[in-house]
């Protein structure tokens, strides 16, 4: 049937089942080419969704105005929910690809409307297809759930899933839902580590919440404005706790690279019964879904593209590397985020050593609590050569575990010399692993553009028992990055249901702080040019800010103050104003502390104690 003879359809004679089933034929035969094609290289791949999306709007409208003739013609509900399936399949692609909001929010609405019409309800108790792809879509609608922070529906569709995964169980096979047990742990496994406290406020910056980018102090010694373009987040560890291709730590770095949708705290508008939601102007249909409009500030820059890796092989992970850098923009920042255990060749304990290895490192068990990592930024902070001296370590073989281990030892592994031939642009890099300073050596090695290193501390703190509140989850030195004033306040042992109070008396101190930290780096004349081009850009500039606090907060810490091995490290030094010891950060930690009554806890300075001019200090 040719293309003319569809889009006259009914004028064609043609009978409507036989329009609508070839256009199901066509679409799938589009979806089947591009469903499993790869995250990354995104223009290249863009004339392939827009078509897709295309025929998929095609297919929509005529079954929405075919309805009654299409079910009198023996079309079945879920054969509907399928479409709206993979139409939101389609969007939830997108926006991985792209990482534009509105296609996020366009595939909740499909999900949704799915949900609350049941498309799959007839005849999923007794067909293990039907059945089959109920649970697929539960799982699917969760992960979105999970990536747009709505804990609710969340909730709601991990008691769906396990009533359901029940009901399954009783009628087929139980062997044939053993995988889908599994999944079902995972998610109650991530919910109960990713602690409600954490997400009191969205990770997302906000611009109610976070500076705004129009008041971003210009830094004068900037000779160029970068932005952040796109980021790489990688991050495996030893039995973590992950669902789908999300893990703790990549969600939330994740979401922390994001905007936080106009009118913070929004929430999805529920599609009217007449349709599902509008397509974007980019699938060919007219007009923009309310939530689009909601949810879409034109005054702010696009998101940074990211690229979610998940136990890949060293060749994926370089492809993807490359191929980001390939299309990123001469004003483009690429941040590059890998959290992962370390390995030594020369240490024969390690459990990575050999592959003869591999059972007794599936039996060990990540420390989920989290790990403290912290090293001085300043202008004294140690060289790498002083630090391979120090540590006697052999850090020349050390490298970061990206995947379980398969063949020969060390080929799962990235190496400081991976990285180095990807800084011929710019790079932000971000380690946190306890063979984190291996990387020190890029810095000064660079084969073309100088990188912006942030690297987590070495060895770990015992954490602090909670009684009435599950201990967090994760790295403390990503979570401090993501979300650093809640992660402050569970570090230092407070539980139970005061601490959000806690948190909304210190919010607006703990942003003023920040600010005017922000703006002595600004201001400061020894501002490194790596420093000084990267602050511009908000989402850089509030994770150095920080950095700089976490860093602070355990160079000052009685159990961590003055041990290398609890301290992070930054390359290149940042200027001495933001020097753990200098008054303006110890103040920063202290009047944190004097709210919270934890002073006794640090160690500062008598300068540090003293209030500012026109300051009180209340205890």
């Amino acid at each position: 049937m040719s293309q003319n003879q569809l889009q006259s359809g009914t004028a064609a004679s043609i009978p409507v089942n036989e329009v609508y089933w070839a256009l199901v034929a066509k679409a799938d035969k589009k979806f089947s080419k591009i469903r499993n094609l790869p995250y990354y290289q995104r223009t290249r791949y863009d004339t392939y969704f827009y078509k897709v999306f295309k025929v998929y709007t095609e297919l929509w409208k005529f079954q929405q105005e075919n309805r009654q003739k299409l079910v009198e013609g023996g079309l079945k509900r879920w054969e509907i929910g399928e479409i709206a399936s993979r139409i939101g399949h389609l969007y939830y692609g997108q926006y991985m690809r792209t990482s534009e909001a509105s296609y996020l929010s366009e595939c909740y609405i499909f999900y949704e409307a799915i949900l609350t019409r049941e498309y799959f309800k007839d005849g999923m108790h007794q067909d293990l297809n039907l059945a089959s792809k109920q649970l697929r879509f539960l799982a699917r609608f969760l992960t979105v759930c999970l990536v747009l922070n709505r804990r609710e529906m969340v909730y709601q569709l991990l008691n769906q899933l396990k009533v359901f995964l029940d009901e399954c169980r009783r009628t087929f096979q139980e062997t044939d839902f053993k995988e889908w047990k599994l999944v079902l742990q995972d998610i109650v496994k991530f919910l109960k580590e990713d602690t409600a406290f954490l997400n009191i406020r969205p990770l997302r910056y906000s611009v109610v919440l976070d500076l705004h980018p129009d008041h971003i102090p210009q830094v004068t010694t900037a000779k160029k404005k970068l932005r952040l373009r796109d980021a790489l987040l990688c991050s495996y560890h030893i039995n973590e706790v992950k669902f789908s291709e999300l893990n703790l730590d990549t969600l939330r770095m994740l979401q922390c690279l994001e905007w936080e949708p106009s009118g913070s705290f929004y929430q999805v508008n529920i599609p009217s019964s007449s349709g599902t939601g509008s397509y974007s102007s980019q699938t060919g249909a007219s007009g923009t879904s309310r939530v689009n409009r909601d949810i879409t500030d034109h005054t702010l820059p696009p998101n940074p593209r990211k690229a979610i890796l998940s136990r890949p092989s060293v060749t994926h992970f370089l492809a993807v590397l490359g191929s980001i850098c390939e299309e990123l923009p001469s004003d483009g920042v690429l941040l590059l985020y890998i959290s992962a255990s370390g390995y030594d060749l020369h240490d024969q304990s390690s459990p990575f050593h050999n592959e003869n290895s591999i059972d007794s490192i599936d039996s060990m068990s990540r420390d989920f609590k989290f790990h403290l990592k912290n090293v001085d930024c300043s202008p004294t902070s140690v060289t790498a050569n002083e630090y391979d001296t120090a540590s006697n370590s052999g850090s020349t073989a050390s490298c970061l575990v990206i995947a379980p281990p398969h063949g020969q030892p060390g080929t799962n592994c990235i190496y400081p010399s991976d990285i180095l031939p990807f800084t011929r642009r710019t790079l932000f890099l971000i380690i946190d692993s306890e063979n984190s300073k291996g990387f020190m050596k890029i810095s000064g090695s660079e084969k073309g553009e100088r990188a912006a290193i942030l690297l987590s501390p070495t060895k770990s703190l015992p954490f602090p028992n909670f009684e009435s509140l599950r201990q967090p989850s994760g790295s403390l030195f990503t979570s401090f990055l993501a979300a650093p004033l809640q992660t402050f306040i569970l570090f230092l042992g407070f539980s139970g249901s005061d601490i959000e109070e806690l948190y909304r008396k210190t919010e607006n101190l703990f942003q003023s702080l920040l600010m005017k930290c922000g703006l002595s780096l600004a201001l400061s004349d020894d501002l490194d040019p790596v420093w000084s081009q990267t602050l511009t850009d908000p989402f850089l500039r509030r994770l150095l800010l920080r950095f700089i606090f976490y860093r602070a907060t355990f160079s000052l810490y009685h159990h961590s103050s003055g041990k290398m091995e609890y301290q992070p490290e930054c390359l290149p030094a940042l200027p001495k104003v933001a020097s753990p010891m200098s008054i303006s950060c110890q103040r920063m930690v202290f009047q944190l502390a004097s709210v919270l009554g934890v002073t006794e806890r640090f160690t500062f300075s008598e300068a540090a104690m003293l209030p500012e001019d026109g300051e009180t200090i209340s205890l």
